[in-house]
């Protein structure tokens, strides 16, 4: 990893960008890390969409305290629990979606 204060970088960040290997760079200001330029070789939009998303950082966090807890469980009690199931079929049922109201004109009412 690579670290560039600010206050001493020379070059714009897209030239440090074009020269990323498999290292992060991480910019600096009064020794403090404010933002990283990450090589994105090999990995695709709806993960690097994933990592920021709060929701998602909602469920590791959960993930990771449940953890903590000892609450797991082993790969042979998971597969256990969706044996026989079909990869595509909802663990949880679909909520009802409300069906909008379509709305009347004033011409449609005086036809009635």
């Amino acid at each position: 990893m690579k670290t560039i204060k600010l206050s001493t970088a020379s070059r714009t960040l897209a030239e440090y960008a074009a020269d990323l290997s498999d290292d992060i760079v991480v910019l600096t200001d009064h020794n403090k890390p404010i933002a990283a330029i990450v090589p994105l070789k090999g990995v695709d939009r709806e993960s690097i969409l994933l990592s920021g998303h709060p929701e998602f950082l909602k469920i590791i966090r959960r993930s990771r305290a449940d953890f903590r807890r000892g609450r797991t469980i082993s790969l042979a009690d998971m597969k256990a629990a969706f044996a026989g199931r079909s990869p595509n079929q909802r663990l949880q049922p679909a909520k009802a979606r409300r069906r909008s109201v379509k709305k009347r004109g004033p011409r449609a009412r005086l036809r009635g």
